[in-house]
């Protein structure tokens, strides 16, 4: 049996999958925001009443905002703050009483899709996470990559490229840059080109369809950025498979426009990368974590 953890700003998921990767398992609970002990109890207490449940132990996965230094062996880069400068994997594994690897969650939904999901088969899979932030994951023969660094697949902070004059010097990002993809193709980069903070992707691909030119002019524009960021992992990796998740996942006709768009800024005479919607959803996370001692054994 394997478990795999969801460790969200919001909140705790926990599954249990089976060898063949059905899930047999499922339960959410509320993140102790804020308290680092807390967060570690209740990871622990869910993983205790699967395994109470289903009346087996089994291999523990957790997916998290961050990741695990190689200097330090504590978690950096978290959202959620009070895990940063942590030692998580050893505090559950002490808690546990055995081994629980740890992975970014946009590695873990990466890792999903590659196993059983949008890019199951292919060899090259990279996994691109657009909602609040942007993220991406990389899956190269079924195995996650992280590099010495622990930043492979960190695609959101990087420039937007090709820039047009209009787009310098680029929104503020928190990472204290300016014109990060992420300040473009976030949920909230969307609605802020658009004109209307909190206005949501569904609201405005809505007033698109239905004629307003405003919309659908920030559409153009947002589908004319997210193939030029998209181009550069293609024109570096060239993977079989790109994966989209998030909330901007949903706007269907991404996977029409975007293709047609990145070729012209792509290296290649042809361009036969697929672009596609996560096949496990909002789940791919929680699944990614549970396959994690598959994919780093």
């Amino acid at each position: 049996m394997r478990l795999g953890v969801d460790l969200g700003g919001t909140k705790i998921e926990a599954v249990a999958l089976a060898a063949d990767g059905s899930e047999i398992w499922r339960r959410r609970v509320a993140t102790p925001k804020g308290d680092y002990d807390g967060t570690v109890r209740a990871v622990a207490g869910l993983v205790r009443a699967a395994e109470a449940d289903l009346g087996e132990t089994g291999t523990v996965g957790v997916g998290m905002p961050g990741a695990l230094s190689p200097a330090t062996g504590l978690i950096k880069n978290a959202n959620s703050t009070w895990l940063i400068g942590r030692p998580l994997d050893r505090d559950l594994g002490q808690a546990l009483d055995r081994e629980v690897r740890l992975a970014n969650d946009a590695n873990c939904f990466a890792l999903s899709e590659a196993v059983d999901g949008a890019g199951a088969g292919a060899a090259v899979v990279f996994g691109v996470i657009l909602g609040t932030g942007v993220g991406g994951g990389l899956v190269v023969n079924g195995r996650v990559v992280t590099g010495p660094n622990a930043i492979a697949g960190e695609w959101g902070h990087n420039p937007l490229p090709w820039p047009e004059t209009a787009e310098i010097p680029g929104p503020a990002c928190y990472c204290g840059k300016h014109g990060c993809i992420e300040t473009f193709l976030s949920g909230s980069g969307l609605a802020g080109d658009f004109g209307a903070d909190g206005a949501t992707a569904e609201a405005i691909v809505a007033a698109a369809e239905q004629g307003d030119e405003a919309a659908e002019a920030a559409l153009i524009r947002y589908e004319d950025r997210l193939a030029r960021a998209l181009a550069v992992p293609i024109n570096i990796l060239d993977p079989d498979v790109i994966v989209l998740g998030g909330g901007m996942s949903n706007v269907d006709r991404l996977y029409r426009t975007v293709p047609a768009l990145w070729s012209a800024h792509i290296l290649s005479d042809t361009v036969i990368t697929a672009l596609k919607p996560a096949t496990h959803g909002d789940s791919s996370g929680v699944r990614g974590a549970a396959w994690l001692w598959e994919a780093t054994a």
